[in-house]
C-alpha cells in the first residue's frame, strides 16, 4: 500500500499555483483515511466513472488501488471518440478520400482505425486532413479554400457541442457556403441510464463528468437517482476524485440516492443555460448508435433542417464503404465496463498505441490507453 500511496501523494510534486491545493499530500491522506472509515454494505459496491479524463487521472494517480476491499471503480463510456461507431469513422475516411474535400478534425481522431484505413493513413496517401483545436478554426480554412468543401468531423459530448453549434451560426452569419459538419455528437445521460439498468454491471453509483455537467447542470441526472443510484459530479484532480468517491460511498452507506455537486467551483445546478440554448437551436436529439451499446434512444445530436446547408452529409454526400468489425477487439465491452482491457486477447499484443485495433487504445481518454500507460508497467513489475 505504501507504493500506491506514494503514487497518489507525490502528484503534488507538480508545482502549479492553482493545482497544488488539490494535490496536497496531507489533504490526500485525510481523504484516504475518510474512505476507509465509511461503513459500507456487506455486498460489493460497484461505482462507475463516466468521463475519460477521470479515467486517465484515476490511473495516473493510482487512485483505484487505495480503495478498501469491496469497492470497485469501473471505467465507463466517457470517451466520445471511443463510442463513435465504425460507420461514423468510415464516413469521415470517405470524406478524406474525396479530392474536393478538406477534412478538419481533433487530433484524437487521426489514428482511430476504420474498416480498412484511418485518417492518418489517408493523409499519408495525400488526403488534405488538418488538425484543429476548435470547430471555428475550420471556418478560416474554408475562407482560404473557396474551391473546396471543408468538412469538420463533429465528435464530442455536451462539452464540445456548444462550439460546434456556434461554428454553424458563425458560418451562416458570415455567408460561408463551403463548410459542413459531419455530426457525430452524443449526449451522456441516456447512456448512463442504460448502464444503471444493466444487471450484469450491478452498479451502485456514478461519478459524473465534470465538464459535461458545467454545460447541462444536475437535472439530467435526476432520473438515474430516482432509480436508486447516487450521482456525484466531481472535478479531475486527486482531491476532487477522492471527495467524489467519498460522497458516493456516504450516500450508499446511508441508503440515499441523489445528485450531488462536488465541483461547485465550476459546475452550477442549472449548468450553462446559454450553451444549452445554443446547442438546441442548431441540433436536435435523435436515437444514436454507440460502439458496444447499439442504438441508445435519444442520445445523439443531428443538425436541424434549418441549418441543413451546414450538414456535410446533405451538402456533400459521399459513398461509404461497407463496415467491417475487427475480430477479437473487445473495445465495446470495455466501454460498457463489462471487462477491463487486459481481458481482451489483443491488449498489449496485437493492439498497442503504435498499432491500435480500436479507439479505446488511441484516444487520450480511452480506457485501454490508460491501462496500457499506467497499469501495464505495474503488472510487469509483479
Amino acid at each position: 500500500m505504501t507504493d500506491v500511496l506514494h503514487l497518489v501523494y507525490n502528484s503534488s510534486l507538480v508545482k502549479m499555483k492553482h493545482i497544488d491545493p488539490y494535490r496536497n499530500p496531507g489533504t490526500l491522506k485525510a481523504l484516504v483515511a475518510k474512505i476507509r472509515d465509511i461503513k459500507l454494505p456487506d455486498h460489493q459496491v460497484n461505482l462507475m466513472e463516466v468521463c475519460g479524463t477521470h479515467t486517465m487521472n484515476v490511473h495516473r494517480h493510482g487512485i483505484r488501488d487505495i480503495f478498501p476491499p469491496g469497492v470497485r471503480l469501473i471505467s465507463g463510456p466517457g470517451c466520445p471518440v471511443c463510442v463513435t461507431p465504425r460507420k461514423g469513422l468510415d464516413t469521415a475516411i470517405a470524406y478524406a478520400r474525396d479530392p474536393g474535400v478538406i477534412v478538419t478534425t481533433f487530433g484524437d481522431m487521426i489514428r482511430v482505425p476504420g474498416s480498412t484505413s484511418s485518417l492518418m493513413d489517408e493523409r499519408a496517401r495525400g488526403a488534405d486532413i488538418r488538425i484543429v483545436y476548435s470547430a471555428l478554426d475550420s471556418l478560416d480554412i474554408a475562407r482560404k479554400n473557396p474551391d473546396k468543401t471543408v468538412v469538420f468531423i463533429g465528435i464530442g459530448f455536451e462539452t464540445t457541442l456548444p462550439g460546434h453549434a456556434q461554428t454553424i451560426l458563425h458560418a451562416k452569419n458570415a455567408g460561408i457556403i463551403n463548410f459542413g459538419i459531419l455530426s457525430l455528437g452524443k449526449i451522456i445521460p441516456p447512456a448512463m441510464e442504460l448502464l444503471a439498468n444493466d444487471p450484469e454491471l450491478n452498479l451502485h453509483g456514478f461519478l459524473a463528468a465534470a465538464h459535461v455537467s458545467t454545460i447541462i447542470g444536475l437535472k439530467p441526472y435526476e432520473p438515474i437517482a430516482k432509480k436508486g443510484l447516487p450521482v456525484v459530479v466531481a472535478g479531475f484532480e486527486p482531491t476532487d476524485i477522492l471527495q467524489g468517491i467519498i460522497a458516493l460511498l456516504e450516500q450508499i452507506s446511508k441508503g440515499e440516492a441523489r445528485v450531488e455537486n462536488m465541483y461547485k467551483r465550476v459546475a452550477r445546478t442549472e449548468g450553462n443555460p446559454r450553451a444549452v440554448e445554443t446547442i438546441n437551436r442548431v441540433f436536435e436529439v435523435v436515437d444514436s448508435e454507440w460502439l458496444g451499446f447499439g442504438t441508445i434512444p435519444m442520445s445523439g445530436m443531428v443538425i436541424r433542417d434549418e441549418f441543413s446547408d451546414f450538414d456535410a452529409e446533405k451538402i456533400h454526400p459521399v459513398e461509404v464503404e461497407k463496415t467491417k468489425i475487427f475480430s477479437g477487439c473487445r473495445c465495446g465491452e470495455v466501454l460498457k465496463g463489462l471487462i477491463e482491457p487486459p481481458a481482451c486477447g489483443l491488449f498489449g499484443k496485437d493492439c498497442d498505441p503504435s498499432h491500435p485495433q480500436g479507439a479505446c487504445m488511441v484516444s487520450s481518454e480511452g480506457t485501454c490507453a490508460a491501462f496500457y500507460k499506467y497499469q501495464r508497467p505495474m503488472e510487469s513489475n509483479g
